[in-house]
Formats: C-alpha cells, structure tokens, sequence
C-alpha cells in the first residue's frame, strides 16, 4: 500500500476539514450505538412495562439521535469530499507540473492518451477512495470495536458464538483482496490503451479519412474496448462470488442469534429489549464487514492508480540543471559544437557522430541533408532538450550542460517544423513567450513575418480565437504566427526548422526578404530541403547520415561537394 501512504501525506495541506470529517464520523458511529440500546429501553421499560413515559421518552430520544446523525452525516460528507477535492487538486497541478519538467525523452516513450488516464481516471480513483473509502474504512473499524465492546457488555457468550463466523468472513476478505488489487491495475492500463487510440484517431482524424482508414479505425478501437469490457468483466465476476459468500457467513451469524438468543429470552438469561438490540448491534457488526468488500475494491483500485500516479511523479528528467548550474549571461551568439555524439534513447545507432563546427555572431548557418541525415536532431541539443553522449554544445564558451534551462532557453526563438497553436487570440498565440508584450511589439513581429495582413482579414483581427491546433487557418498561416511568436522574443539566437516549408513560393521570399533584415545581429540557423531556402547563408552545414560531409558557403560547395550538386540536381532537374 505504498501508493496510498504517499497519497495521505497530501492530506496534510487540508488537516482541518479532514479532522472535520473525523470527528462527524465519530459522533455519527456514537448515534448508532445508541440507538439499539434506546430499543431495548423501548421494549423493556416502556412496552413491556405498559408505560407510556418511557416510550415517549424513547421516541424523543430516537428523533434527536436521528437528528444529530443526519446533521454530522452531512458533514462528513462534505468535509471529507472537500479534503479529497483538494488532494485531488494537489495531484493534478504535481503531475501536470511534472510533466512540463520531463525531457524531451520522456515524452518520446510515454503515449498521450496514457498520460490523460493518469490525470483524469487515476486521480478521481484515488480522490474517491480518500472521500468516501477512506471514510468507510476509519468508520467500519470504529463502529466494529464499539459494536463488539457493547456485544459483550450484553452478553458474553452469546458474542462468542458470533464470532466464531467473523474468521472466515476474514479469510473471505484476506483472499478478494489479493486478488482484485492486479486485476484493478489491468483494467487502468486497459483503459489506458484506450484513451492512447481515441487520442491519436482524434488528433489525426483528416488522415483517417483522408486514407478511407474509418473502418479499420473503428475496429481497432472496437479491439480495444472488448479488452476493457473482459477486463471489467472479470472484476464483476470475481465481487460476484466473493460477495454472496460473505452475506451467507453473515446469515449464519443471523441464525446463531435468534435460535440462541430466542432460547435465552425463554430461559430469562436475556430479556426481549436484549435480544431485538443484540440483533441491531449485529448488523451494525456485520456491516463493516459488508463494506469491507467495496472498501477493499476500492483500496485496490486506489492503490493500483496511486502507483501510476507515482510512476509519474517519480520519474527523473534526462535533462536537468546541475547542481552548480549557473544563469547564462546575455550572449552574443557564438555557437561551438565539439565532437559531438548523439544518439535518442532507445535507438540502436547514432543520429549524430563527431559532429563540429562554429558559428560566430550573427551568422546565418545554413543546415542541409537527405531525410534523416540528422539535422533536426542537431538543433535540439542547442537548447538542450536532449543532452550530448559525448562532446560539448557551447554558447559564447558556456556548456549549455552547466547553465540553467531557464536563462538558456529564453535566450533563444525557435520555429519547429511542426507548427503548434493554443486555444485562445492570435495576439496570445504570438505572444507566448512574452505575455507582457504591448499590442505594438505584437503588431511589429507580425508585420516582420509576414502575417500582419492576413491576420487583419480575420473577424476580429488579433483578437481573433483560432480554433484548437490553430483550425481555421491555413498550414503557411499558422507557420507565419509561430515565426512572429518566436521574433517577439528578439532573441540572439534564431533556429528554424524548415519554418517555410508550408507556405508559397511568394510567401516564401516575402519571408526571406524580412529575415534577412531581422537575421543582422543575430545568430541563425535555417534547417531546410530546399536550396532556394538556404543559399544565401553565411555557412552550409551539408549532412550525410549523421557525419559532416562538408561545410562551407553555396558557391564553394558546388565547386567542392559532389553530394551538395546531387541535391541540386535533384531539386532542379529538367530546369535550365
């Protein structure tokens, strides 16, 4: 039960309402205890007696006691949904935290839809088990103490012969647990796979059905779903024959009194009143043990989505600051990669081998080579979002491994080839990285980009809501807003990851026209297919599976690279 220890140290923040929740429960278990010995008071003194005080009394008593168990019920409840919602809130903005801190790797490995069961089922299995589970759990063991101390104040021996059914109610419970407990954390990766499907068919649905893959789509998740639906069904058959064999364990203990405790009211050993609150008293026994049954489903579930959560939570980044990391000054732009080795995690070769060069300030460094060849790979070990095997990355003669993230990163604009836009204004979307930045400065970066006109097209101009992923605008469009997002930043260090490869041959140079003027001061790096894109640069990084095959400017790779006239060639044959 590891997970669900570390899970009550998040109980601590919301000590107050959970103390709340205590206390009422305490007061409600003291409600009910009263209540049978207030029957037996009904039966002996006041029934039996012919006295109609005393039953009056009683009723009165009754009513309060209903009262005040109604009263603290209610507050039980609520305090201890309000607790379990804050753990819950704690949970989320810990995991949610943690995720925006993971590396780059991490995410590589982890599937989406899985991560979203973790933070949505996974957490309102365990806030339910600390709301009402838990709950059940401290009020089923108070009320079974008091019930038993009550059981023999009445009558010891008949207590005893009851409780020679409560070990095989227990060896009932010890061995349902056991096993719901793997079966629950099945069906949460069940689950899981999912969510990972629906996800991914969500996100990619125009490629679906762009490729007629609807059926086969749905058959995947059909698959998918009776896997969650045998699952689910297995954990129904397992509470379907443990439970009935409890309530029979229970119905013996039923027995056992009546017939015993029928023929002690005829011998006088017990009065009536004795018997009808001994009666109540063992169905307050029983009922723990009845609940013990979704308790212990519960805890299971709790557990079994605790440990996920915690998988999560424990998770080490690949990337981190190291301990004497210090905040990288304002730079001037100086790029070094030495002997650099790089390899993803999980891959059996390298992606990048014995990699260097230098670029100097304000330099536009031109990154060109076959699909795969390791260009896009090079320029995320810049910001660091993946980590060297060997060699170094510097910025200005600083290891970017003993600088912080934070001053490193905002340091540098990057342009991903896969453009990506947040729910909300276009203002907002190119203003990510600057939130603070005035409507002026947003005007001024969108002009540079090239997206200033068409953005007054839209309805509300920058305060236009463009749709999830940025629907509504076009692939060159939503590339024109996220260079703008990353010209905000006026960073001395640019990178574009073949930012231009969506829009026109008219935008394209309209682009270029601009960079060329936003590129002076300011170190650059343009990753591309195209030659057009790359030739006015300062330097050409030319790349063949990994190895520097050669650098140097255009005119001097075509006089010096056979490879560098191949891809000419290819781009441009049949042209003059």
């Amino acid at each position: 039960m590891s997970g669900i220890k570390r899970t009550l140290s998040y109980l601590q923040k919301y000590w107050l309402p959970a103390t709340g929740a205590l206390l009422s429960l305490l007061l409600v278990n003291a409600a009910n205890l009263i209540s049978p010995k207030l029957l037996q008071r009904l039966i002996d003194e006041g029934i039996s007696a012919l006295n109609m005080d005393v039953v009056w009394g009683v009723v009165i008593a009754l009513f309060g006691v209903a009262a005040v168990r109604g009263l603290f019920n209610f507050l039980q409840g609520y305090l201890g949904e309000l607790a379990s919602q804050g753990v819950a809130y704690e949970l989320r903005n810990s995991i949610f935290e943690k995720l925006q801190n993971l590396s780059f790797s991490y995410h590589d490995r982890s599937h989406t839809g899985k991560l979203m069961t973790r933070m949505t089922s996974d957490v309102e299995l365990v806030r339910m088990f600390l709301g009402r589970g838990l709950v059940m759990l401290v009020s089923s063991i108070v009320l079974l103490v008091g019930t038993l101390i009550m059981l023999f104040s009445m009558n010891w021996k008949l207590t005893l012969l009851v409780m020679l059914v409560i070990p095989g109610i227990g060896f009932i419970f010890m061995i349902f647990v056991k096993k719901i407990m793997p079966m629950s954390k099945i069906v949460q990766e069940k689950l899981g796979t999912l969510n990972t499907i629906l996800q991914e068919n969500l996100a990619g649905i125009r490629i679906v059905k762009a490729f007629a893959r609807e059926g086969y789509e749905i058959e995947r998740y059909s698959v998918a779903n009776i896997d969650f639906l045998d699952a689910n069904i297995s954990m129904i058959k397992l509470f379907t024959t443990f439970f009935p064999l409890v309530f029979f364990m229970g119905n013996v203990g039923m027995v056992i009194v009546v017939g015993m405790g029928g023929l002690f009211v005829i011998n006088g050993t017990l009065t009536l009143g004795e018997l009808v609150a001994f009666t109540g008293y063992l169905m307050y026994l029983l009922m723990p043990m009845f609940m013990m049954g979704m308790i212990g489903a519960m805890l299971s579930r709790a557990e079994a989505s605790a440990q996920r959560l915690f998988e999560v939570l424990d998770a080490e980044s690949d990337v981190v600051d190291a301990p004497d990391a210090v905040s990288l000054p304002n730079v001037q732009g100086r790029i070094e990669m030495r002997d650099v080795r790089f390899r993803y995690i999980g891959a059996e070769s390298d992606v990048v081998t014995d990699l260097s060069f230098i670029a100097e300030p304000g330099q536009t460094i031109a990154i060109l080579g076959q699909t795969g060849a390791g260009k896009s790979s090079i320029i995320t070990l810049i910001p660091r979002f993946y980590d060297v095997a060997d060699g170094a990355v510097l910025i200005d003669e600083h290891d970017v491994r003993k600088v912080t993230l934070d001053s490193l990163r905002k340091q540098i604009g990057i342009v991903l080839q896969e453009t990506t836009l947040f729910s909300g204004t276009i203002r907002e979307n190119i203003a990510y990285g600057r939130p603070e930045a005035t409507l002026e400065e947003v005007t001024a970066a969108a002009k540079a980009a090239q997206a200033h006109d068409f953005i007054l097209e839209q309805p509300d101009g920058y305060e236009t809501v463009v749709g999830e992923r940025g629907i509504g605008l076009s692939g060159g469009q939503k590339q024109r807003i996220a260079i703008a997002r990353a010209l905000l930043l006026d960073p001395r260090i640019l990178i574009m990851d073949d930012s231009t490869s969506s829009v026109d041959a008219e935008t394209e140079y309209k682009i270029q026209q601009a960079l060329e003027e936003l590129q002076k001061g300011r170190t650059t790096f343009v990753i591309a297919q195209r030659i057009s894109t790359v030739r006015s640069a300062d330097k050409i990084l030319l790349l063949d599976k990994g190895v520097l095959a050669a650098e140097g400017t255009h005119e001097e790779l075509q006089r010096t690279s056979e490879l560098y006239v191949e891809i000419i060639e290819t781009q441009f044959a049949g042209q003059e």
